[in-house]
């Protein structure tokens, strides 16, 4: 069974999903944009079988509070606060999209309580980042003007939030569309377009810290799954082959589908987690 429940961490009222047997090893489930636990709907029952799966809703994103300003070190903390909060001595991460600079500043300050990561289209090289804005973006970091940030406006759209899901996938019919309702309607929320420009300019902190990301995989040598989706608009495949540079013994599984995986793909992404988490 999946329970579904909130817990208040850094401040905030935290929405997390959570399922499994209570003493088997853990596994924290980090979403990106503009989606929220919901993406794990289809994975968490495969995987709650074998390991505790615990799958929160950062701030900003579905059922979790907005916060007053939204920044990846905010997210850091908040995601730490949480896990604090549920006293998790140790645990697998899963992480993707934006869940990957988190899990990954999580897991730069706590790595003697991670066994392991699965990256699912979820970056952390120059290598994997894909122009997918026109320069739109780009242009945003280093010259955040009015007009550069209502260049951006469309993304935050039901259209937008529809490609992201679309792009790149063979078999449209594969897409449920209740997951993108979700994900729109949850991201109208009065204020909340705002503080996702505000975070999506953050986003040039994780550039900047990739060379850290990359040094604490090579430093510490975390297991690494990475399940990627080949047709990914956003995080390229060279994103996923260069975790073996840093990590040798990575392994790296490309599917025939888009940005979210899962989507189409969650019953050959589960199995190859399980294979992969029975090996920690």
């Amino acid at each position: 069974m999946v329970h579904y429940k909130t817990i208040i961490a850094d401040g905030l009222n935290i929405f997390y999903r959570e399922a499994g047997p209570a003493g088997a090893p853990v596994l924290l489930l980090l979403h990106g944009y503009p989606t929220s636990s919901v993406m794990f709907r289809n994975l968490i029952p495969l995987l709650s079988k074998e390991y505790h799966v615990i799958a929160p809703d950062m701030p900003g994103f579905g059922f979790t509070d907005n916060p007053h300003q939204n920044t990846f070190e905010s997210l850091k903390g908040t995601m730490q606060a949480f896990t604090d909060a549920l006293g998790l001595k140790s645990f697998a991460l899963y992480i993707f999209d934006y869940g990957a600079p988190v899990g990954l500043r999580l897991a730069m300050a706590n790595p003697e309580k991670i066994t392991g990561i699965i990256s699912q289209n979820g970056n952390a090289y120059e290598q994997g980042l894909l122009d997918w804005s026109d320069g739109l973006v780009k242009a945003y970091w280093y010259n955040h003007t009015k007009e550069n940030r209502d260049a951006l406006r469309k993304y935050f759209t039901l259209e937008g939030i529809n490609f992201q899901y679309r792009e790149g996938v063979a078999d449209q019919s594969l897409i449920a569309p209740e997951g993108i309702y979700i994900d729109y309607n949850q991201m109208q929320r009065p204020g909340n377009v705002e503080l996702q420009l505000d975070l999506l300019l953050d986003y040039r902190t994780n550039v900047a810290l990739y060379p850290s990301f990359q040094k604490y995989l090579s430093t510490y040598q975390p297991k690494l799954l990475a399940v990627w989706g080949s047709k990914d608009p956003y995080f390229g495949p060279a994103g996923a082959e260069c975790f073996a540079t840093d990590i040798p013994a990575a392994i790296v599984k490309f599917y025939d589908t888009g940005h979210f995986a899962l989507e189409t793909h969650y019953e050959e992404i589960g199995q190859d987690i399980l294979y992969f988490m029975n090996k920690l």
